[in-house]
């Protein structure tokens, strides 16, 4: 009965995965594929793991820090001291104090009062977990663009592939009427010469492309984290609104999460600024200790007969001079963080530019797809057109083949006014900080 059961369901698991292996991937289902299987979101997730416990090493700082010792001793030869004359007689005495075998155990505990170098290693904490939830934010925005990229890739390749597979086919059908044309005398034969070149090239062409959409497929499952062997089939269509972007949009840095890392990270350098100046101030601590001792002449002696002894105190250190180091250590980090500062302006206009240009890119794109859409209509029309005309006579090779060269130039810039549609669609999406809801919205 339980082996019935375990196979049922081994049967219904590889039922499933092949169901899944055979049925097209939506953009969406490799996206969410991706945002489990990469490496980079393990990655991510170890950071924000490992931010979480320098939060708790922080705080830990500034708790009680309690050690424990303890020693054991055999004294093979006590050290003797000197008695000077006439404290215990006329000559000098030498005397051997302790006992052969001393055992020491002793415990301290010590308490930060004052610290403000351990305080603002506690504030460092907060923006320190921040930075690495960013980290895992503009990791799972990168998978997204870049897996979209891939299918995007994918999707045109396979155009590219139906339209040379398209125009094989109508290059054939003009090369079985050559042919007979030729064999009866109608043309010469270097017009047939000429069309069997322009049908051998296509298939060249097709061959690439079907190279090229292999090897984009094998981009894409790498950017899932989709075994190399595992198949992946993708739909032949996709389907996406026209965008309207609105000319007037304004750029806001802020929703990046590149200038959110950038400002984490800035505060971070001013508090370790704050950190080095801190060091000139001075630091108060408790301390407590507790022990016990025990001596004898004998080993078993040693190990009993202990006498307690205990302290409590307070440690002051105050730092007078340190040879310039700490103002060194200043200087280098203030003009660290005037570096970042500078940097973080940098990247402001940088990210600024590629929005203006992602915005001026898919208005572009966008209406040369519309138009060269409308134009492969047309040319199509032509095209088919000028074949009937040619087969009753009215018009020579020339055009026919003028009408074949215009509707497979009007392909050749549709498919490239879809590359750059899809791209500038991406990039649009990532200058504006919104990848992610571009995916939940898939």
């Amino acid at each position: 009965m339980k082996k019935t059961i375990v196979l049922g369901i081994s049967l219904i698991l590889a039922a499933t995965g092949l169901s899944r292996a055979q049925s097209p991937w939506s953009l969406k289902q490799c996206i969410d594929y991706g945002l489990q299987h990469y490496g980079t979101v393990r990655i991510a997730q170890y950071q924000v793991a490992n931010a979480n416990q320098q939060a708790r090493q922080a705080v830990g700082q500034y708790l009680p820090n309690i050690t424990g010792s303890g020693n054991f001793t055999d004294n093979i030869k006590l050290q003797t001291s000197i008695i000077p004359a006439g404290v215990f007689g006329p000559e000098p005495v030498r005397v051997a104090f302790g006992q052969k075998y001393q055992t020491n155990l002793v415990a301290q505990a010590t308490q930060p009062i004052y610290d403000k170098s351990l305080l603002i290693g506690l504030k460092a904490a907060k923006p320190n977990q921040q930075l690495a939830e960013l980290n895992t934010r503009q990791t799972r925005e990168d998978i997204v663009y870049n897996i979209t990229s891939n299918f995007f890739q994918v999707f045109i390749a396979k155009q590219q592939i139906n339209l040379l597979r398209d125009n094989l086919a109508r290059t054939e059908q003009v090369l079985n009427i050559l042919r007979l044309q030729r064999d009866n005398g109608v043309i010469q034969p270097v017009d047939y010469t000429n069309t069997e070149v322009s049908y051998n090239n296509t298939r060249s062409l097709l061959s690439l492309a079907e190279n090229d959409l292999a090897l984009s497929l094998n981009r894409l499952k790498f950017q899932m984290g989709l075994n190399q062997d595992q198949p992946l089939a993708l739909p032949d269509s996709l389907t996406f609104a026209p965008v309207q972007v609105a000319e007037t949009a304004t750029f806001d840095p802020r929703r990046l999460a590149s200038i959110q890392q950038s400002e984490t990270n800035l505060a971070l350098q001013r508090l370790q600024l704050d950190r080095i100046k801190a060091g000139y101030q001075p630091t108060l601590s408790a301390t407590a200790s507790y022990g016990t001792l025990a001596f004898a002449n004998n080993f078993g002696g040693a190990l009993k007969n202990f006498t307690g002894f205990g302290s409590i105190g307070l440690s002051l250190r105050v730092p007078i001079f340190d040879g310039l180091q700490r103002d060194a250590q200043i200087q280098q980090q203030r003009l660290t963080v005037l570096t970042q500062e500078e940097q973080q302006r940098l990247n402001t206009s940088s990210f600024q530019l590629q929005f203006n240009n992602a915005q001026s890119q898919l208005q572009k794109a966008q209406t040369s797809v519309q138009n060269d859409e409308r134009n492969v209509k047309l040319a199509q029309e032509v095209y088919n057109v000028t074949t009937l005309q040619y087969r009753q006579g009215t018009k020579s090779l020339t055009d026919l083949i003028n009408a074949d060269n215009s509707y497979r130039q009007a392909q050749s810039n549709y498919i490239n006014s879809l590359i750059n549609f899809y791209q500038a669609r991406l990039d649009l999406e990532q200058s504006q900080g919104t990848l992610l809801n571009f995916y939940n919205q898939l």
